[in-house]
């Protein structure tokens, strides 16, 4: 039975919420909280904790936008990791086949198609344990990452384990965010997957984040854990140095061949309330609806919207599942008073955005040879070059990071 008891972890409502669309992100406005704090807050009664969570997320974002994100499978099944959920694994037998590494041309049509129905961040997972010694296949991802990012799209990938160096590299690439999720909580982790440590995804969400890249880190819902799980997962990313930039929130997808092909589905107030604790827990951040999404109707997916989910995938596939259309999705939002973010409208993103069009100003070189800055010549046309090339990102009124 939930707990009534009234929690008074709650941040206080903030009086200087953003006015202006210009307000720079700054990850230092940030509670610490301890688990049984969140704990509690997961516990109480659903819909006061919707309640609560849809006060929070008005606090932070603009309440009638949501991110369409649309997420590639680059390269197919064959990974050596031992996931227990996931159908790339080649220690399964599934309908995943190993494939190689898609070529550019057919990533930036995918990235073009999804920009043309709407979305305005696209992602790209790759299934490998790590990028290793990969270095032409890492090279051409570093190319997709710099054409999409010049489409005026937010770029993520998912592609296992960094370096710090490698890291570096998708950050001078353009990389908006990279995704790695952490699954669970600590202490179910081992229960899902032996060959990679939960101290290992901790270390490259340290590499990405030092690397100047916004971290996307999340979980999954169904793996066999409890509710306790739930609570250290989200409790997890509040401990990080900054809150990540998105926070996905997976419902398993049982597919036959895993050895959690057996797993019940998901009930929708299971996934209410880890949406509205997340959102209390993480009120800068980015909630993603993201695999299983299916599972749940229109109007289950608009309370999700209330308690402070606000980005989807679309487009027709996830990794190795299926998500909702384009059409579909954006009838939806229009049924219920929803409408699309653009792109780096996020004040996170539109700082990112900022830095990324400072850098490519600054290494403009103008037709005497010399770089931007460094001599007197046609300095109005090469300016004007650069505002044309990086248009200043839309950013929403409403929201205050």
């Amino acid at each position: 039975m939930k707990s009534t008891a009234v929690v008074g972890a709650l941040p206080k409502a903030s009086s200087d919420r953003a006015t202006s669309s210009s307000e720079a992100w700054s990850p230092s406005a940030r509670k610490s909280w301890e688990r049984s704090e969140v704990q509690a807050l997961f516990d109480q009664p659903l819909l006061e904790l919707v309640f609560q969570a849809a006060s929070v997320h008005r606090m932070h974002h603009d309440a009638r936008k949501i991110q369409l994100c649309t997420l590639m499978n680059i390269k197919e099944g064959g990974c050596s990791e031992d996931c227990a959920y996931c159908s790339q694994s080649s220690r399964y037998e599934t309908h995943s086949h190993a494939s190689k590494l898609e070529d550019l041309e057919n990533v930036l049509e995918e990235a073009r198609r999804a920009k043309a129905n709407g979305s305005t961040r696209f992602c790209m997972g790759a299934a490998w344990r790590e990028i290793g010694g990969r270095k032409r296949g890492f090279n051409r991802i570093l190319d997709m990452v710099r054409e999409i990012r010049g489409m005026g799209m937010e770029v993520c990938t998912t592609l296992g384990m960094l370096t710090a160096e490698q890291a570096q590299q998708l950050k001078e690439a353009g990389l908006s965010a990279y995704n790695h999720n952490l699954d669970t909580s600590r202490e179910y982790y081992g229960k899902v997957i032996t060959s990679r440590t939960y101290d290992d995804r901790l270390q490259t969400i340290a590499h990405v984040r030092d690397a100047g890249i916004s971290v996307c880190s999340g979980g999954i819902l169904g793996l066999g854990e409890d509710e306790s799980d739930r609570v250290g997962l989200i409790w997890e990313m509040s401990r990080l140095p900054e809150a990540p930039e998105s926070f996905p929130v997976n419902a398993l997808v049982a597919i036959p061949g895993t050895p959690m092909e057996g797993q019940p589905p998901v009930q929708f107030q299971e996934m209410l309330r880890t949406v509205a604790t997340a959102r209390i827990v993480l009120p800068t951040s980015i909630v993603r609806i993201a695999a299983g999404r299916q599972m749940f109707t229109e109007s289950e997916q608009a309370m999700l919207f209330l308690a402070g989910a606000n980005a989807i995938f679309t487009g027709h596939r996830m990794l190795t599942t299926p998500t909702s259309s384009w059409d579909q999705d954006r009838a939806m939002l229009e049924r219920w008073g929803l409408s699309p973010m653009k792109s780096f409208e996020t004040p996170r993103m539109a700082a990112d955005e900022l830095a990324h069009a400072s850098r490519d100003t600054s290494s403009f070189t103008k037709p005497c040879g010399s770089s931007a800055g460094s001599c007197g010549c046609a300095s109005s046309a090469s300016t004007q070059t650069a505002s044309e090339t990086h248009p200043a990102p839309a950013t929403s009124s409403a929201e205050a990071a």
